[in-house]
């Protein structure tokens, strides 16, 4: 048990993503005690056990959702073949605890321009991993943005090729034109991020929306989008503007 939880602080260290699986109670005749401990990583790779069999395939089904969310949970198992429920045939029951590890929320910055480049030095005060995409490859570099930030310097609609957008990943749209948006954002809505937001007037955006819909974009995917991004504090400079945004996402974040 040393080595898991040596493994348990590599991957603290390194900032891996790994869910700790601890059984925390048993009654009657199961598989494993409580305290056995397994880890699951982000490809499903795990280390240690909770009992194996249909047990641990959808403990480690619940911890790959969990990495996603970033939520613990709690699941409870019964092995008496006589139950509809049941998971095994040894009779008693497993309760088992799930705790996502080193799970940094994303902050997705789409676009690298004045405002773009605010929200990365800000958002990384506030323990977001931080990366930046632009297709103009020549600012998506540490001398543009200093700091802990990642670079996709790729076009938008190739992003999720490169990022599991899940519910751990907020993005924010503050790209130079509705025609960037209307380009890439089809393929970013095929997933459900925790938060997306889109800078611009109402009027940019009705342009955008509307080139969405003309794209074929469902009009519940494009309800997924906040826009204008921001909370109103009559923000005018870059950094102000950044501000307003960040706030929301922390709103966001915290809901």
């Amino acid at each position: 048990m040393i080595d898991l939880y040596e493994r348990l602080y590599d991957a603290a260290k390194t900032g891996q993503p790994v869910c700790l699986c601890i059984v925390i109670e048993t009654k009657g005749a199961v598989p494993r005690h409580a305290g056995s401990k397994m880890l699951v990583y982000p490809n499903a790779l795990t280390f240690g056990s909770v009992g194996g069999g249909q047990v641990e395939n959808e403990t480690v089904d619940a911890a790959l959702r969990a990495l996603k969310t970033g939520q613990p949970e709690i699941l409870r198992y019964t092995l008496d073949p006589r139950e509809k429920n049941a998971v095994g045939v040894c009779g008693g029951d497993v309760t088992v605890y799930i705790e996502p590890q080193s799970v940094r929320p994303v902050l997705l910055v789409l676009g690298a321009g004045h405002v773009g480049r605010a929200v990365a030095k800000f958002a990384q005060m506030l323990d977001f991993r931080v990366i930046v995409s632009d297709d103009r490859v020549e600012l998506c570099t540490s001398e543009q943005i200093p700091g802990e930030v990642d670079f996709l310097p790729i076009l938008m609609s190739e992003v999720p090729e490169h990022l599991d957008i899940n519910q751990q990943v907020y993005i924010v749209g503050v790209t130079r034109g509705s025609d960037v948006d209307v380009e890439g954002l089809p393929v970013i809505l095929e997933h459900t991020p925790a938060y997306i937001g889109l800078i611009g007037s109402l009027k940019r955006w009705g342009t955008t929306k509307r080139g969405l819909l003309d794209k074929g974009v469902a009009s519940e995917r494009i309800g997924l989008i906040k826009s204008p991004i921001g909370i109103d504090i009559e923000a005018e400079t870059p950094d102000e503007i950044a501000i307003s945004i960040l706030a929301e996402v922390i709103a966001a974040r915290n809901s």
